[in-house]
Formats: structure tokens, C-alpha cells, sequence
């Protein structure tokens, strides 16, 4: 007898040190050889994870638990692998009898949480709530709920448990985010600003990273930085028109209008839609070059594109009295203006031009 229990503990360690080393099938061959239930079933179950096959895995953690009731661990990993393999609702069962066994496990409280979530049951953030209260430096934990709490729009509270959770781990790229998104979407754009360039300084780059960070840039009149994290989402989508517009105005705010122009010139070219504002930034950023020619044909193909875009039309119309000598045809331009469009806004303008510019025309009949 104490030769084979002998002889059953080598066959076991054997097999473990093929698990180990990674040698998942043959460590499974080596545990069915192994005449003990109660110590092979788990084994061959983790084995079977390792390689990817969940069926087989599953049957032999239920085997597992039918021989020994008791046997936690192999609880857990099972009703983990039920998560994972989608069944949600089996899992939710397994960790309740954990909790049953041991309810001051805080992973089971997670756990549980994440199969809950995954079925849309609102009772899920009691879960990771218990998971928190149970042990205060759960990572995981304190994103889901600092998440939960973001989503409705509770943002104090996104607060309060994101600062918790850096207190603990000042580097947790998730919190960071969020704590980042909450500020942002409070209009807190200097505090987003900071968490947003520390993601950054972790290494994490996404195009809503860089597009929400030029944001905050912008809003905080740095342009020049603003168009460098514009550009980074070029990097990710080459023909992000969105990108190539925001970075032609924002060079219009430093007025670098070469560049204004050379940004909205590419939108103009890959757009395939209305392309009225479009025509009307490279019409505004030729302006300020003095290209006033060019200037008007992007201004009349503004209104092409758009003919209810009054922005356009009025722009045509100040552009030639900038162009044109004559002051009698520049009173005729405003005058025309006026008489296609009297109920618009910009006819307000148009007379008070018209006033200066007989005024000026005055003047020159003094002289």
C-alpha cells in the first residue's frame, strides 16, 4: 500500500512538472493515469484551459466538484471559465455558492460582478461595491464602479473613488481615464488636460486620447500643441478629414494661413459631401494671405455646394470691396446683396458698408 501511494505521489509530481513546464497535453495523458479524483480532475482541467479547449475544461471542473464539494479553488476557476466561455448566468450560481463558503472574498464579489454586468443586471454594482468594501486597493473593483458612476453622469463620486484607487496605484491607466473623461465632460479642461498627457507619458496612444487632449488644448489657447495631437490621428487613419479640418483652423489661430490652406485643400479633395464650410475656411485662410482672387472662388463654390449659406455670400461680396478699386461697383455689390437678401443679418451690414463707402466717396469729391 505505501508503495503505490508511493508510486501515485511520483506519477502526480510528474505530471506537474510537465504542467509547469508547459507540456499541457502530456501533462494531461500523465494525470489520467493517476488513480485519485480528488487530486487529477482540477489538473486536468487547468491543463485543458491551457491549450483552449473550454468544453473539456468545463467537464472536468464539474467533475472536479462532484467528487469534492468543498474544493474551492476548483470552484473558482470554474465558475471563471463559465464567465468567460459567455455562461453568465451558471457562473452568477457557482459564486453564489463561493460566497456561500466564503463571502469575505472580495474576487468572488468581482466576479460575480462581471458575469452580472455581462446579463444587465443592475444589481452588479452591489457586487463590486462589496468587492471595495472588502479590501479598499481593489484595482478592479474601483473601476468598475468608478465606470458605473461615469456613465450616469455622477461625477463626484468618479471623483472619489478614482482618487482612492491612484492613491493606491498612481499609474492605473484605467482611472486615469476616467478620472480624465470626467473632467472633460464637466468642461474642466485644464484638469483633463493633465490626466490625458499623463496617459500619454505612460505610453498610451489612441485617437481618443489625442483627439479629446487636442481638445483641451485648444480650449486652453496652445494651438501649437493642439495640432501636434491632431496629427497623431492622422497616424492612426490617414484620411481623417475631421483631423485635417480642425488642424487648418487651428493653424488659422495662429495665423499660419499657408498651412490653413494646405490642411483644407486636402478635406476639399477627399470629401465627398456637402463641402460649403469647407470652401468657406480656405476661402477665409486665402484672405488672410491677400489671395483675394482665389479667395472669391472658394467663397462662390461655398455657395455652390450650399446656396442658403449666407456666410459665403456676404464673404464673396466684402472680399471683392477688398478687391476692387471702383467704389461706385463696390455700393453696387452691397446694394445687389440687399436686395437678394433683406431679411438677412448680414444686410445690417451691408448698409452700414454702404454708408461708409459714399462717405469715402464723398471725401474724394472734396478734395
Amino acid at each position: 500500500m505505501v508503495w503505490h501511494t508511493n508510486a501515485q505521489t511520483l506519477e502526480i509530481r510528474n505530471a506537474d512538472s510537465l504542467y509547469q513546464s508547459g507540456n499541457y497535453s502530456k501533462a494531461i495523458e500523465a494525470y489520467t493515469k493517476v488513480n485519485d479524483p480528488k487530486l487529477i480532475y482540477d489538473r486536468i482541467a487547468k491543463s485543458y484551459v491551457a491549450i483552449g479547449n473550454y468544453d473539456l475544461a468545463l467537464e472536468n471542473y464539474q467533475r472536479a466538484i462532484e467528487v469534492d464539494s468543498s474544493n474551492e479553488l476548483a470552484l473558482y476557476e470554474y465558475a471563471k471559465l463559465l464567465s468567460k466561455t459567455k455562461k453568465f448566468q451558471s457562473s452568477v450560481e457557482v459564486f453564489n455558492q463561493l460566497m456561500n463558503i466564503d463571502y469575505r472574498n472580495p474576487n468572488y464579489h468581482y466576479e460575480m460582478g462581471l458575469a452580472q454586468n455581462r446579463l444587465k443586471d443592475s444589481t452588479a454594482i452591489n457586487r463590486f461595491i462589496s468587492a471595495f468594501q472588502l479590501d479598499r486597493t481593489h484595482q478592479k473593483a474601483i473601476y468598475q464602479i468608478a465606470k458605473h458612476y461615469l456613465k450616469r453622469g455622477r461625477f463626484s463620486l468618479v471623483d472619489h473613488y478614482t482618487e482612492i484607487g491612484l492613491e493606491n496605484y498612481e499609474n492605473n491607466v484605467e482611472l486615469i481615464s476616467l478620472k480624465a473623461q470626467s473632467d472633460f465632460r464637466r468642461e474642466y479642461y485644464s484638469k483633463a488636460q493633465k490626466s490625458f498627457e499623463k496617459l500619454t507619458e505612460l505610453g498610451e496612444s489612441s485617437e481618443f486620447i489625442h483627439e479629446k487632449l487636442s481638445i483641451c488644448y485648444a480650449q486652453n489657447y496652445d494651438f501649437v500643441r493642439a495640432i501636434e495631437q491632431k496629427k497623431k490621428l492622422l497616424e492612426f487613419d490617414p484620411y481623417n478629414t475631421n483631423a485635417m479640418a480642425g488642424i487648418s483652423v487651428y493653424y488659422q489661430q495662429i495665423k499660419d494661413y499657408e498651412n490653413a490652406e494646405k490642411y483644407m485643400r486636402q478635406v476639399i479633395t477627399l470629401r465627398d459631401v456637402p463641402l460649403d464650410y469647407e470652401f468657406e475656411q480656405l476661402g477665409i485662410a486665402l484672405n488672410r494671405q491677400e489671395k483675394h482672387k482665389e479667395a472669391i472662388e472658394a467663397f462662390k463654390r461655398a455657395v455652390k455646394e450650399n446656396p442658403q449659406n449666407l456666410n459665403s455670400a456676404f464673404y464673396i461680396v466684402s472680399t471683392k470691396d477688398k478687391f476692387y478699386a471702383d467704389i461706385d461697383t463696390k455700393i453696387k455689390l452691397y446694394q445687389d446683396f440687399i436686395e437678394a437678401h433683406p431679411e438677412s443679418s448680414y444686410s445690417k451690414l451691408a448698409q452700414y458698408r454702404i454708408k461708409q463707402l459714399k462717405e469715402e466717396k464723398f471725401l474724394q469729391k472734396e478734395e
